[in-house]
């Protein structure tokens, strides 16, 4: 899921509409119930100008093979699946967190081979940036979320996950159409360009809980 929205305190009640064509043809991975939070734990990005214009030349040459590719808004490391949380969960669900995560310290790790990912449903397909190296410091983090996820009696993160950054997305199944040359062209792009190995290379400085439009964060120390 891409963290969307603004802070707030809604209505736990309020209804939510369903209606894919609001959301670029997105279908949601599971029914909105009303009292059900959509809950996700991430590190977030916040993307420099030089990376924007990295992201522009990828989306641009993705195109070429995939004319319905949509560069992200915003852009995350994910720790946990999306996950469904019950509205008088969500206070001890994040404090619980905040005690697991309360001893990690900043990190980096490096974002620099492109990949393409479908969802588990083949509903969307994404162009995103795989971690070369950092990748314990992120199984930890993990570790530490899928405890908390455990308490709850809820999914866990994937068994052998592949940590990346989301870059673009399309909808449906187009990962036959941006694997194979596609994908070695925007790698020759990433590797080409300009200080690409300073740029792709990630500190960490806090991680975040997105639980319906509320938003948790956690900085590392």
């Amino acid at each position: 899921p891409v963290p969307a929205g603004l802070p707030g305190e809604p209505d736990p009640e309020e209804a939510v509409s369903d209606d894919s064509a609001r959301h670029g043809g997105r279908v949601r991975g599971f029914p909105h119930e009303r009292g059900n939070w959509a809950t996700h734990v991430y590190l977030p990005y916040l993307a420099q100008e030089e990376f924007l214009e990295l992201l522009e030349l990828l989306v641009a040459r993705a195109r070429t093979y995939a004319p319905s590719v949509t560069a992200m808004q915003e852009f995350h490391l994910s720790l946990s699946q999306c996950v469904v949380l019950r509205y008088h969960w969500i206070e001890p669900f994040v404090r619980s967190l905040r005690e697991r995560l309360a001893a990690f310290h900043r990190f980096f790790c490096v974002a620099d081979q492109v990949k393409v990912y479908t969802n588990q449903n083949k509903t969307r397909t994404f162009i995103g940036l795989e971690v070369s190296a950092g990748h314990f410091q992120l199984l930890e983090l993990v570790s530490e979320v899928d405890r908390v996820l455990e308490e709850f009696d809820l999914p866990t993160f994937y068994k052998d996950p592949s940590f990346h950054i989301s870059l673009a997305w399309c909808v449906g199944d187009l990962s036959g159409k941006l694997e194979g040359q596609c994908l070695r062209e925007l790698q020759d792009i990433v590797d080409e360009f300009e200080d690409s190995a300073l740029l792709l290379r990630v500190q960490w400085e806090q991680i975040r809980c997105k639980s319906g439009n509320k938003y948790f964060s956690f900085p590392l120390r």
